[in-house]
């Protein structure tokens, strides 16, 4: 158990002691949340003693203790006093750093909390495994929804990667009923809306109410090989309109010019010669022009000086074309090889969704925009990309370029676009292409990514672009949530409340072990969502009301932050509770300072 679980800590003092370290900006606004979390807690914060230049200064937050060590080891981890901490936060921006750092501060501390960073999601679930009381978190997961809500135009970040799903706060007018998976509100008709209630009747529901709803990105009950299978057959349908984008793909506009003017010369002379020569005949007319174009034709002293220099002018013409066809050939066979491999972007699309940078936020937002059912066109500078081989899986076109240039930019029909959604990691790229964007359409929606969260509120102001987000600003709550919650995935925010969907494992010996689910749903509280079985990562998401708990399990829910503490002392050994409780009261007359 975690020391927020094991009691007091171990110098006395009734303040639970929490340790986050890092390097790059999240580092410094976990702290500044927890600082700010209204909670009586020491902080200790573990950076290198070389900050990145985008990390703003750490001294200028009120209460904390600062630690510069070169190496997360055991050393570091004693001296910061992790034996009596409650929760460590491993933020730094290497999952082999944070997972190493895990087992040195496993060997001070075996019952530490651990709140992990890691951008790959599979060794995330063997981390999980590895430690007891632990939860993995991705900034990309936690920060992809705001940007997926912004470039749809929501107002606050309604859309959640779960395992396995997408879901979203939706109206329930704008659902299929099959896809809702319960009520976030329900009006009463005197003008009181109920939060999190019991499910109402199907006269009594509302269209304005609003529903948490999986997102399939398909019509409702079409299965997943139904839709591939759709797709397959629409393929099938227009075998020309793949030809003819491939054909699109394979023209170089500048090459075809030249070879356009090149043809033009050659007509042009062909026709003269043939008049001056008294060439007559059509076929013998261009007879005389293709032999003379490929170098074939001889000196004719006694023609006149006008046939001998359009011969001359259609000769030298003729040596300029033979390497403009082979280059235009040659190029535009690996053109049209790569456009029917990873699908070319038709010069008509319009109100699709540009995505530049396919990198662990990026292809969380891929991901769910195409479970969304949005069309998607990406671009990335590395043909290698993180997200590549994801777009090519999900049927999504992948431009490779330098999003900075226009001429990448129009590759990806960004001036009909419903909106560009720019999450690479290069800040100074970022703007470029936002800019360029805005010059193609004045009216885009523009949502930006930049690492400073100060100069992405400056930039937000002072050109005028519709969203600008901070990964670490946008992530920070949820790690926060996480050490002092439990297993806290994300935030939604309905109406004036804030619900946390949550996963709570249920413990041997806790009132809920041996009890059903049905005991967990409480009207105005908590609504179960999933059900995961003990040392299983599949999670049911339509589980038995009537099925039996037991130690190990982990319930999905969704839950007012009431309701989630409530449950987590369900979950929980009665004795356990009780030590919980003494270690969350603050102490009288402490010392404030670390």
């Amino acid at each position: 158990m975690s020391r927020l679980r094991d009691g007091l800590p171990r110098n006395g003092d009734p303040r639970p002691h929490f340790v986050v370290c890092g390097a790059d900006a999240l580092v410094y606004t976990v702290a500044e949340e927890l600082a700010n979390a209204g909670h009586r807690i020491r902080l200790t914060v573990i950076v290198p003693p070389d900050l990145r230049s985008d990390v703003p200064d750490l001294g200028t937050l009120r209460g904390i203790r600062v630690v510069r060590a070169e190496r997360l080891d055991e050393r570091t981890f004693r001296a910061a006093g992790l034996a009596d901490a409650a929760a460590l936060a491993l933020v730094m921006p290497d999952d082999v750093v944070n997972l190493h750092a895990a087992l040195c501060a496993q060997a001070v501390e075996p019952d530490l909390r651990l709140v992990i960073r890691m951008f790959n999601s599979g060794l995330g679930y063997g981390v999980r495994r590895l430690f007891e009381d632990s939860a993995v978190l991705s900034d990309a997961a936690m920060a992809a929804p705001a940007f997926v809500a912004a470039a749809l135009g929501e107002v606050a970040p309604t859309h959640v990667r779960l395992p396995g799903r997408t879901v979203y706060v939706a109206r329930r007018a704008d659902v299929q009923p099959e896809h809702v998976i319960c009520s976030l509100t329900a009006a009463d008709g005197a003008g009181r809306v109920d939060v999190l209630p019991a499910e109402p009747a199907a006269e009594a529901q509302q269209p304005e109410d609003l529903v948490l709803a999986e997102a399939t990105g398909r019509p409702a009950g079409q299965t997943l090989a139904a839709q591939r299978l759709v797709r397959a057959r629409k393929r099938r349908r227009h075998p020309l309109a793949t030809f003819g984008r491939a054909v699109r793909a394979a023209l170089n506009r500048k090459l075809g010019i030249a070879v356009v003017i090149t043809l033009v010369v050659t007509a042009i002379s062909g026709t003269v010669l043939a008049h001056a020569a008294e060439v007559h005949g059509f076929w013998k007319s261009i007879y005389v022009t293709l032999l003379t174009a490929v170098g074939s034709s001889d000196v004719e002293e006694n023609r006149n000086a006008v046939a001998q220099a359009a011969q001359l002018v259609l000769t030298i013409a003729g040596l300029a074309l033979l390497p403009l066809i082979t280059a235009a050939v040659v190029e535009g066979m690996v053109n049209a090889r790569l456009a029917l491999a990873r699908g070319a972007v038709p010069n008509d699309r319009a109100d699709h969704i540009v995505v530049v940078g396919l990198g662990s936020v990026g292809t969380r937002v891929l991901r769910q925009l195409v479970d969304l059912g949005l069309e998607v066109v990406a671009i990335d500078r590395r043909a290698d990309a993180r997200g590549a081989k994801v777009a090519e899986q999900l049927g999504v076109p992948l431009i490779v370029g330098d999003a900075s240039l226009e001429e990448t930019l129009r590759a990806a029909s960004v001036a009909t676009s419903k909106a560009l959604v720019v999450v690479s990691t290069d800040d100074v790229t970022n703007l470029q292409a936002a800019l360029n964007a805005r010059a193609a359409r004045p009216g885009l929606r523009v949502v930006l990514r930049l690492f400073d969260d100060d100069f992405a509120r400056r930039v937000e102001d002072a050109f005028n672009i519709d969203i600008s987000r901070s990964v670490s600003r946008l992530a920070a709550p949820a790690f926060v949530a996480a050490m002092l919650e439990r297993d806290v995935l994300a935030t939604i925010p309905v109406d004036r409340h804030a619900l946390l969907v949550a996963a709570v494992r249920v413990l041997g010996g806790a009132p809920l072990d041996g009890a059903p689910l049905s005991r967990v749903d409480r009207a105005l509280s908590v609504r179960v969502i999933g059900l995961s079985a003990a040392g299983a990562e599949w999670v049911d998401w339509a589980p038995d009301p009537r099925r039996v708990l037991g130690a190990g399990d982990r319930i999905f829910v969704v839950a007012r932050r009431a309701g989630l503490r409530a449950l987590v002392e369900q979950a929980t050994p009665p004795a356990e509770s009780l030590l919980v409780e003494r270690a969350e009261t603050p102490g009288e007359g402490r010392d404030q300072r670390p």
